[in-house]
């Protein structure tokens, strides 16, 4: 039973314009001109509890206006969304102790006291019980190593340690929908991966489902099999990562590492070469030739290395944003 159903969902905005200059200025006072933007059009998706999905698109696509929307704090134009079978704009108090938006770029912590401050109030606002909140705040502090940080300053703390503490302000009520947006915005691969690692282990834990988005590729590969891929306010793609691959980029990477340098001669009958650098190359291959290709090129030159791959998934992801479709091979 799916946990988000999203159908038919439309937000659409009318936003004032005026032309540039005192004169435009003048005449947007007597008469002030509107155009429609269509954040979000006509856009329907189901998620089963327990999924990591990926929801992918360019700066201004409706992916964080449809987050807004599934957590209640946008009103719809047009269609229906339920979310653990509750209307979201409704703000029942049964449903917002059930759900949880992440949004990398703000900050709910309170700048001037440890973080602790702020559990103690969420604690307060979410009406936990002691034992609730002392169970669930433990877990937490395991799973992020959050001991030394409880009684430091959040001015203090770096962006990785604020995210950390973030992330344990907004799960302490232990939601079952996560809705996390560019939740690592900022951080390092380090600090990254451990972010991976915790989504992942309270998914697993407490069979969570979240929606995530993200500009960052290694967030969606690390966490998702899913995708919805949205672009001016429409969905162009819901289903696995690795089937969108195989429809848009029907060819694998081969990266070569060779024991003496090689031509472009004498690599080009192989496939595309993408790169030479002496004894290193990348050649691009039909995904369907690629074992027998690299059979091959074992056979005829002196390979010290060779690795066959997928092509960047942000290859694949930016070939969608500009086709505008996806279509099977």
């Amino acid at each position: 039973m799916s946990v988000i159903s999203v159908k038919n969902l439309r937000k659409y905005y009318e936003v004032h314009y005026k032309e540039p200059g005192v004169w435009g200025s003048i005449k947007s006072l007597i008469s002030r001109k509107y155009r429609l933007v269509k954040a979000v059009d006509n856009v329907s998706f189901e998620i089963e509890r327990g999924e990591i999905v990926g929801f992918l698109g360019p700066n201004g696509a409706g992916k964080t206006t449809t987050l807004k929307v599934l957590a209640g704090l946008l009103y719809p134009t047009e269609g229906t969304v339920s979310v653990l079978g509750y209307t979201p704009f409704e703000r029942h108090p049964e449903f917002l102790k059930k759900i949880t938006l992440v949004m990398g770029q703000k900050n709910q912590l309170i700048w001037d006291l440890p973080p602790m401050e702020t559990f103690i109030l969420n604690k307060t606002i979410y009406e936990l019980s002691e034992k609730e909140f002392s169970e669930n705040l433990q877990e937490l502090t395991e799973l992020l190593d959050l001991n030394p940080l409880l009684k430091k300053q959040v001015r203090k703390l770096s962006l990785g340690e604020r995210m950390k503490c973030e992330l344990t302000a907004a799960l302490l009520h232990r939601p079952s929908i996560l809705f996390l947006d560019e939740p690592t915005i900022g951080l390092d691969v380090t600090m990254q991966q451990r972010i991976h690692k915790f989504i992942r282990e309270y998914n697993s834990r407490h069979r969570a489902t979240v929606l995530l988005t993200s500009h960052y590729m290694q967030d969606v590969v690390a966490l998702c099999t899913r995708i919805l891929i949205i672009n001016e306010g429409r969905i162009l793609y819901d289903g696995d990562l690795n089937t969108l691959s195989e429809k848009i980029a029907p060819y694998k990477i081969l990266r070569i590492h060779l024991s003496r340098p090689a031509t472009l001669d004498e690599l080009s009958p192989y496939g595309l070469v993408e790169h030479l650098n002496t004894h290193r190359a990348v050649l691009r291959v039909s995904r369907s030739e690629a074992p027998a290709t690299a059979s091959n090129i074992l056979k005829n030159l002196p390979i010290h290395d060779l690795t066959i791959e997928e092509p960047p998934i942000e290859d694949v992801i930016a070939r969608v944003f500009t086709e505008g479709k996806v279509e099977h091979q």
